[in-house]
């Protein structure tokens, strides 16, 4: 891809405090984006401006818990009169909150599971819709997670919110298959990022790439230039599969 290869376009990420969705921002913005970061820490948010920015880019910033619908749908609303159009969408936010047996799981933590990786995701979708139809090449790339199938033992709440978007996106991308807008799942393998460390505080962090070594391979989703929906992108595999 070109240097400047999203020159004049608009980009929404989610999660972009932080972790992939904060370098994800960043490698958009060095592609010539427009970036608008949404997050709920606004500390993190202003550090990526700042860097941002510095580099000669331009964003916006959202401070936004996702779990908030109504702040979602204003958003859509702001992003319309300013823009009329959204040429991107990195839907990175998600929650692990906890590993636990199932039936040992407190239901706020089950709830904020959901409403973090499948409920905020639908609000977006159901607010960005037409936004990223508007525009000439709308992309939108949604994080997903191997535990969609691993079924893991502890793992239950956040494996199953994950298989719940994947089904989620999967009937999206179908229904808009004969418009501009490209609708695709990532997986980005395991990560240097906080929730990794979370989920396995035993593991050499040291052996796990950084999280700006792989967002240019998902930045990559969002470019006009591909062309393809519906599928998985597989990092680790090296794979790009129909789903």
């Amino acid at each position: 891809m070109t240097s400047l290869s999203l020159a004049d376009k608009v980009v929404l990420v989610t999660g972009a405090s932080r972790g992939i969705g904060y370098q994800a921002a960043l490698e958009a913005a060095r592609r010539g984006a427009h970036v608008i970061t949404v997050a709920r820490t606004v500390g993190g948010l202003e550090d990526l401006d700042d860097e941002i920015q510095a580099a000669g880019g331009s964003s916006t910033i959202v401070p936004l818990d996702l779990r908030e619908s109504d702040g979602i749908d204003r958003l859509g609303a702001a992003i319309f009169s300013r823009w009329g159009r959204l040429d991107g969408l990195v839907a990175n936010a998600g929650t692990l909150k906890v590993l636990s047996p199932v039936p040992h799981v407190e239901p706020k933590d089950f709830d904020e599971v959901f409403a973090t990786n499948v409920t905020a995701n639908y609000r977006l979708i159901r607010s960005l819709d037409m936004l990223l139809r508007q525009a000439p090449a709308g992309r939108a790339v949604f994080l997903t997670s191997a535990s969609v199938h691993a079924a893991k033992p502890f793992w239950g709440p956040y494996g199953a919110a994950k298989a719940a978007l994947d089904a989620l996106v999967r009937s999206y991308a179908s229904e808009v298959a004969t418009s501009n807008l490209k609708v695709n799942l990532f997986d980005p393998g395991p990560v240097r990022t906080a929730l990794r460390a979370k989920a396995m505080p035993g593991e050499n962090p040291e052996t796990l790439p950084m999280p700006v070594e792989i967002v240019p391979a998902l930045i990559d989703l969002i470019e006009p230039a591909f062309g393809q929906t519906r599928v998985l992108v597989d990092r680790v595999a090296g794979t790009t599969t129909p789903v």
